[in-house]
């Protein structure tokens, strides 16, 4: 989770604080080459986003959703979600695809100048598989160390994704991994921890040690500002960048341009898709009889108008959603369906025996009345929005739905019974299984519906053992729709996905921060994913 403490009376200290540290450019600051196109600023203040709950320990889940700034990791993705090397110079699969052996630089540091070998690899996975935490590492059997350069993973079956594992998870050092870690993290990423100011800044300085291309800010505040506070401080000229809702990107600022990162970062409709009668183990209830109806959430997904959603509530900076991970390599275009198409709607539910028998403008079933609660987290503005949007937009279909707030607590037990509005969004197509599959049906927040289906887990369960992430592809893009049968809209609906929201920032007209992919889900600075590409243009 991520934190966005201070706020817009905060600002002023903040800002104090970090000139009183040097972190702003100073009037003493040595001018670089000062020639267009070439540097000449070294230092950078940022507002992109809060800090982590849980600190900097990637055993723990950081840079999960964003580089992870202290850290490198033994692979990574361009621009173009090719898998290029990092750490590592290359990797074999064995022919039974159960053995993974990763060859390392051997011309590796840590910021404290000690060596990263394959030792601190083999802990690295081994502390992250037994922290109980989001790392997924429980296909790992074993991770050893062949010699000083050479990792060997052994899994308990074949898994195409675990390459993820791969990129996504920071090595930390044996030798410095302690309690305090999180706090003063040491690795042998671009940059090191100076100070951590909890709730109102950290400070970093490019690491020396670092092996890789150096970037060309020596160092970066960030600034743990809430939104209003982040628009304030670009108006007043005191930050390089700042993250800001769409609802605030009408407005001019002079000295800074307006850049709209594109991004797999959803919003949707979980369903419940099996009736009512049954309870959890902890007794919250599970099933809703008028979402368990394939029709109701065929129609919500058709009547819904996705456009209008983005230019209403987004301000146009974003994309409609037809699944969990669209414009991705592992997304599948033919789940694409006409929005807003209201009569189409109406004809589905009347096929399926949906009928305003007593005139009030409510389908019934029978006894059964088409209405039903659709949650929101009560903090978040743009979730209830989107909800208000979409109850409103089913009025005219004979669906009644009631937007109501709730906070995480309640959503954890209402959220089997009742439809939600979620996010989610990563560059691992895992994902799709966590949110479809049938062993992950009830298990936290991943597929509180109860969604199942024979045919999409067997597509799904081809595509973890298929030999390569490419021959995967194959497979996931079936599980979403195969011509006949997926999870997508045009199949079961489990959910109706809306929107992808842009990751929206204030940037400073001189600062040019290169080629940016599509972006995950908000947590973590995915926008420093490339931040030996940015650049200072006087």
């Amino acid at each position: 989770m991520i934190k966005r403490q201070i706020g817009f009376l905060a600002i002023a200290g903040v800002l104090l604080s970090s000139a009183i540290v040097g972190c702003s450019q100073s009037a003493t600051q040595k001018p670089a080459h000062t020639q267009q196109g070439q540097q000449s600023k070294e230092e950078l203040i940022l507002a992109i986003g809060g800090e982590p709950d849980n600190g900097f320990d990637p055993t723990t889940g950081w840079g999960r959703y964003g580089s992870p700034l202290f850290q490198s990791t033994l692979l990574k993705r361009d621009a173009d979600f090719q898998v290029v090397n990092d750490l590592a110079t290359g990797y074999e699969v064995s022919e039974d695809r159960l053995v993974w052996t990763v060859k390392l630089r051997d011309d590796v540091k840590f910021s404290d100048g000690q060596p990263l070998t394959a030792d601190d690899v083999v802990y690295t996975f081994d502390t992250a598989a037994a922290s109980g935490s989001v790392v997924d590492l429980h296909i790992v059997d074993k991770v050893e160390a062949v010699d000083s350069t050479t990792v060997r993973f052994s899994l308990k079956k074949p898994q195409s994704t675990f390459i993820n594992s791969l990129i996504t998870t920071g090595i930390v050092p044996k030798h410095a991994h302690n309690k305090d870690y999180a706090e003063k993290p040491i690795g042998s990423g671009p940059y090191q921890l100076v100070q951590w100011d909890k709730g109102q800044q950290l400070i970093v300085k490019a690491n020396p040690e670092y092996y890789g291309k150096k970037s060309a800010f020596q160092k970066i505040t960030f600034l743990f500002l809430n939104e209003d506070a982040a628009f304030a401080a670009a108006k007043a000229g005191k930050v390089d960048m700042a993250a800001i809702p769409s609802s605030m990107s009408k407005q001019n600022v002079p000295g800074m341009r307006l850049e709209a990162a594109t991004s797999v970062d959803n919003r949707g409709i979980v369903f419940p898709v099996v009736k009512a009668g049954e309870k959890t183990k902890e007794g919250y209830p599970i099933g809703n009889d008028v979402t368990a109806d394939p029709a109701i959430r065929q129609a919500v997904n058709m009547a819904v108008d996705r456009q209008a959603l983005v230019q209403g509530i987004l301000e146009g900076h974003g994309t409609p959603a037809y699944t969990s991970s669209d414009k991705l390599p592992w997304w599948n275009p033919d789940t694409v369906i006409k929005d807003a198409d209201l009569e189409g709607a109406k004809n589905l539910l009347s096929s399926a025996g949906w009928k305003d028998a007593d005139g009030d403008g409510i389908l019934e079933k029978g006894s059964l009345k088409a209405e039903f609660s659709l949650l929101y987290p009560a903090s978040d503005v743009t979730r209830q929005s989107l909800s208000i949007a979409v109850a409103d937009m089913m009025k005219p279909l004979g669906l009644s739905i009631k937007a109501e707030g709730k906070s995480w607590d309640e959503l954890e037990s209402l959220m089997h019974a009742n439809p939600v509005m979620f996010g989610w969004g990563s560059h691992d197509p895992q994902e799709m299984y966590h949110l479809y599959s049938s062993t992950t049906a009830g298990v936290g927040y991943y597929n509180p519906g109860y969604y199942s289906n024979p045919t999409v887990d067997a597509y799904m369960e081809k595509a973890l053992a298929a030999a390569t992430e490419q021959e995967a592809m194959e497979f996931w893009k079936k599980a979403q729709w195969d011509g006949e049968k997926g999870f997508s809209a045009k199949g079961d609906a489990a959910w109706a996905w809306l929107v992808n929201v842009d990751h929206v920032y204030l940037v400073n007209e001189h600062l040019d921060t290169g080629k940016q992919r599509i972006h995950p889900h908000g947590h973590g600075w995915p926008v420093t994913d490339n931040i030996d590409e940015w650049i200072w243009n006087e």
